[in-house]
């Protein structure tokens, strides 16, 4: 009871103005014990095992399309197969390119999570589709068709898990996972350029990796980040928080792939969700060419100096009305870093804050003064949903933002008003037409996408998703 009436404090404390605050030491402590995100993990649970006992997990039934060419979106559909309720995807400005279930990917389990991409020397783009078995590897081609290669399951040393994270470096993927005894896998993608997609290739997780690295607490962790221009990367939320690191950022030297090794951690502001960690170039010239980390940490905004990886340097640590579970975010240009999007993923669950109405909110943060970040402003999304993962590319979102699917916000107006009054939804493509008769358009609820890949020069976009399998999609010309 005691645990349930400190998590509840922790949220039934915000107000629903948007703006930055000073953190509350007390709301702090309960965010520090973990109560708040071992309550949200069993939300998830409790959806995910709802979901599987109901048969929502067996991709199987869901037929991969195997087709070239676009579908497009006309009259705010994608009819796929057309009087197929479940089959027809609310849309605006996005094309259907192709899907591939989560089995035809080679899973055993399905239950999709994190993705990534890589383009080879020559053009070609490729996919990392994470599942709870592990990963798969597919090939978007010149026509948008996704052509499955094999995959790499998980760590002999674990069981299967959803959390799986990855991240790309150079030609190589970096892989964790929230499994005890999982570590980091690294895998070289130059290894598919020889695939035949007629004779997909499973992976040996000992033999065909080209490095292992577990230098964690208990070989578990909830993200890895990268600073590929410093050769290095992170793992951030390193269970458990009485660990030494205190779930902080554990950094990883990647200057040999073959034999990463520790550099230090940053521990002073513990459990870490997620980052972005570049190098500062930007307006507050006090920081030009150092190190800087982005971190969601549960109820703050924490900007690190981390040119120093054997100490915690906090530049500046800011909550917001509203925050219940700070998850992720993104600066909107790492060239000028001037401002960053950030999505809660707790506010439209609890009912809080500008998410008080269910619709998910990006907050709109100012970062010219790294040491005084202000919340400026925000975007209320018309969906009713969860946000979830979001990246920007020249001026534009993309959020995986659950049941409403991969969502598309025109950012341009951010640095002319910072309020985001005139910042506008582009496009969306829902890929949960499951939800789509329900009261408000939608449900709040942990179903549909956690992840998308959206930086090919191609324009192509793949959208991993929990049940079904992974979606291509492209924005309509």
């Amino acid at each position: 009871m005691r645990t349930s009436h400190f998590a509840a404090l922790a949220v039934s404390a915000l107000l629903v103005a948007a703006k930055e605050i000073s953190p509350d030491p007390e709301l702090a402590k309960i965010y520090e014990s973990g109560q708040v995100h071992e309550q949200l993990m069993a939300k998830k649970h409790a959806t995910w095992d709802r979901k599987l006992k109901s048969g929502a997990f067996n991709s199987r039934k869901w037929k991969s399309r195997g087709g070239d060419g676009a579908i497009r979106c006309k009259n705010g559909v994608a009819a796929v197969v057309p009087g197929d309720l479940l089959q027809t995807f609310k849309c605006n400005n996005v094309d259907y390119y192709d899907f591939v279930s989560h089995a035809d990917l080679g899973s055993a389990t399905g239950e999709g999570s994190s993705s990534w991409g890589w383009t080879s020397k020559d053009g070609r783009e490729f996919v990392v589709i994470a599942q709870a078995d592990g990963a798969a590897f597919a090939e978007i081609n010149k026509k948008g068709k996704l052509v499955y290669l094999g995959r790499l399951p998980q760590s002999t040393t674990a069981e299967p898990s959803i959390w799986r994270e990855i991240r790309g470096y150079k030609n190589f993927i970096i892989i964790g996972s929230e499994a005890v005894n999982h570590g980091v896998q690294v895998f070289d993608m130059s290894k598919l350029l020889k695939v035949d997609p007629k004779s997909p290739v499973t992976f040996d997780a000992n033999k065909d990796v080209t490095s292992w690295w577990n230098d964690l607490p208990i070989g578990r962790t909830h993200n890895v980040v990268v600073n590929e221009e410093k050769e290095y990367a992170i793992a951030v939320g390193a269970q458990p928080r009485t660990s030494s690191c205190r779930s902080g950022l554990i950094f990883i030297d990647l200057k040999d792939p073959s034999n990463p090794t520790t550099l230090g951690c940053a521990a002073g502001d513990g459990y870490v969700h997620d980052a972005q960690c570049i190098v500062y170039r930007g307006p507050h010239t006090k920081y030009n060419g150092r190190e800087i980390c982005y971190g969601y940490n549960e109820d703050t905004l924490t900007i690190y100096d981390v040119t120093e990886k054997n100490a915690t340097n906090i530049i500046s640590r800011t909550s917001y009305e509203g925050a219940s579970y700070t998850h992720q975010g993104w600066v909107t240009n790492p060239d000028w870093q001037e401002f960053l999007v950030l999505d809660d993923e707790l506010d439209e669950v609890n009912g809080r804050g500008p998410a008080a109405s269910g619709h998910p909110i990006t907050y709109f943060w100012d970062i010219r003064d790294l040491e005084n970040p202000k919340q400026t402003g925000l975007f209320k999304s018309p969906a009713y949903s969860i946000d979830h993962n979001q990246f920007v590319i020249d001026g534009f979102t993309y959020q995986s933002n659950y049941g409403a699917g991969l969502r598309i916000l025109d950012l341009r107006t951010l640095p002319r008003d910072p309020t985001g009054a005139r910042v506008t939804e582009a496009g969306f493509f829902d890929i949960y037409p499951e939800d789509d008769n329900e009261p408000n358009g939608g449900v709040i609820d942990f179903v549909g996408t956690w992840s998308h890949y959206p930086f090919f020069k191609s324009g192509y976009i793949l959208i991993n998703t929990i049940e079904r399998g992974a979606f291509v999609v492209k924005r309509s010309k």
